[in-house]
């Protein structure tokens, strides 16, 4: 079984073949799908049973705004829903911040004459009353309460296939068939806007794996699972998450081989961390995230990302206080230590605390004295200090601020750099244990190998639940008390009124029993189990800190108080 991930950086790859695990990382290319099959011969992968990818292609392209020439449709009076956004603020308190410009110009926003309401149609709709659009290559398509009737918007839909032909058409009620038109707009944007760049990308992937001898690809979705290059390419806005969620889930799997059933998970890179929270083994998911400043109405690991990592660069600001992050010095000219004149970052203190070997894999050989140098006299001990800071709230918010104790959970470090800052903030969480599994430095690639084929559907409801009927025996329902502006997700099955009780009081502190329920949604998914992954241990450690072990991929810094021994899956335990 064959995993792929595609970083900024390196391209990493995972072949477990009889529980042996064999990796490597290759430098990533323009082209992606040439350091895909790079990375497939790096780890003599010879026809493997299945291929599974993580990618950041669409995630690149909506960040650098590289995507299609976009119209959007809408119904008339309607055509600055993007620009309007909520009405609110950027930021809290910098009234001057802006939104992010959204992907579609105001010029390139149409309206149609036709309104549905909640209860039946308000105004016919008249398809002549579509303007011209111009020359489009992607048309997103979204009206009002079309979650509860899509007629409307199939119409147009078919008029606007008519008439471009060429053009990719998106509709609201196929990518997200959800009440909030703002966000649902938002979505079906990205969609449009992403869906030529992905799937160009994916078609090349597919052809470029079949010309290596490598079967279809399956893609990481941002839900932590991963469906057919097809399916992907359907609907790209649901792989912006791909890389992170392939994180997730191989975190989750060596939690479980590891014995523990609650986790947290934390990816430091050489930019930024990843956390998230992991409940028996299983990610927590969210129906929305933000990209690029953008809301997403798809679901997804609820992941948290920070701006530290290994290469964040450290600079005291105007008033003397120390800084680091969010910007990096990247691969290139990379930390000071690399000795191609870059900034000083995490990874130049590191070095100088002799938690950081001095060559690296590659033969990387690293360079104390221009790392005391670029920090310049700032004690290397404040800028570890400083950054841990930073991803310790990063991992308070997904655990202390949504009522859960970390003390009950295990602390899973992979990444290049999360191995030498984990036993610090376990510390500061009184966690107890901290798991570094052996293939750290390319843990996201290892969960493609072991993650599930998923399929993720939603119905809205927006009922009280009293009238909402029979729903199904499993999956998710949005629920909150009528009134409210926000739900709360909680598993279907028996006593769902209860449950939501008491999820709403461990959230908020409170519940109120004799509140009117209403159910907004319902959240199924199609769910095949990915395949059984045993791990060979290939080399024991035991160790008592102080000291560093050097990982393929990573070194862990195992400081006083802490002593650790590999399990019987090439997990390093580390306990206080």
């Amino acid at each position: 079984m064959l995993g792929i991930d595609v970083g900024g950086t390196f391209t990493d790859a995972v072949l477990v073949e009889d529980g042996r695990v064999t990796t490597a990382k290759v430098p990533t290319t323009a082209r992606q799908e040439v350091a895909v099959v790079a990375a497939a011969r790096a780890v003599d992968a010879r026809a493997p049973k299945r291929f599974a990818h993580g990618t950041t292609t669409a995630t690149n392209a909506l960040l650098e705004r590289r995507g299609a020439r976009t119209a959007f449709v809408t119904n008339e009076g309607f055509q600055h829903l993007l620009h309007l956004r909520r009405q609110n603020r950027a930021h809290l308190y910098r009234p001057c911040a802006e939104h992010p410009e959204p992907l579609v110009p105001l010029e390139r926003c149409h309206g149609v004459r036709g309104r549905l309401g909640p209860d039946g149609e308000l105004v016919p709709l008249e398809l002549a009353s579509l303007p011209d659009l111009g020359d489009p290559e992607a048309i997103a398509v979204c009206l009002l309460f079309s979650f509860r009737d899509p007629t409307h918007e199939r119409a147009v839909a078919d008029e606007l296939r008519r008439r471009h032909p060429g053009a990719r058409v998106v509709v609201s009620h196929e990518v997200a068939p959800e009440f909030r038109e703002y966000e649902r707009a938002s979505t079906t944007v990205a969609d449009a806007y992403l869906g030529p760049v992905a799937g160009g990308y994916l078609e090349r992937l597919a052809a470029a794996a079949s010309a290596a001898g490598l079967p279809e690809p399956l893609v990481m979705l941002s839900s932590g699972g991963v469906a057919t290059a097809g399916e992907a390419a359907a609907h790209p806005a649901g792989i912006l998450v791909s890389g992170p969620a392939a994180g997730v889930v191989g975190a989750g799997l060596v939690a479980r081989l590891a014995g523990f059933e609650h986790a947290l998970s934390f990816d430091m890179g050489g930019t930024s961390t990843d956390v998230c929270l992991l409940r028996d083994g299983r990610a927590e998911r969210v129906s929305e995230r933000v990209v690029g400043g953008l809301p997403i109405r798809l679901p997804s690991v609820d992941v948290h990302a920070v701006g530290a990592g290994g290469g964040s660069i450290v600079r005291r600001d105007a008033g003397g206080a120390l800084r680091v992050g969010p910007e990096s010095a990247g691969a290139d000219p990379g930390p000071a230590c690399y000795g191609r004149g870059g900034p000083p970052t995490v990874t130049d203190a590191n070095l100088l605390l002799g938690r950081v070997p001095r060559e690296l894999p590659g033969g990387l050989v690293l360079d104390p004295t221009a790392a005391e140098r670029a920090l310049a006299g700032i004690p290397p001990e404040d800028v570890v200090e400083v950054v841990n800071s930073e991803m310790l709230r990063a991992l308070r918010l997904v655990s202390v601020e949504r009522g859960h104790d970390p003390r009950e959970h295990a602390l899973v470090a992979f990444g290049g750099a999360g191995p030498l800052h984990a036993c610090a903030l376990a510390d500061e969480l009184e966690i107890r244990a901290v798991l570094v599994p052996a293939a750290a430095g390319v843990l996201s690639a290892l969960g493609l190998v072991a993650s599930d084929e998923r399929r993720d559907t939603v119905r809205s409801h927006v009922v009280p639940l009293a009238e909402a009927g029979e729903l199904p025996p499993e999956g998710e329902a949005d629920l909150r008390y009528r009134g409210q502006s926000f739900e709360v997700t909680v598993p279907l099955g028996p006593d769902l009124a209860a449950r939501f009780h008491a999820a709403h009081e461990e959230r908020y502190g409170h519940a109120d029993p004799e509140r009117e329920l209403e159910l907004v949604a319902v959240r199924t998914a199609e769910i095949r189990r990915g395949p059984h992954v045993e791990l060979q241990v290939t080399q024991c450690y035991k160790v008592e800190g102080p000291a560093t072990v050097e990982l393929e991929g990573s070194t862990v810094w195992v400081p006083a108080g802490w002593r650790g021994a590999t399990d019987g899956h090439g997990t390093l335990v580390l306990t206080r």
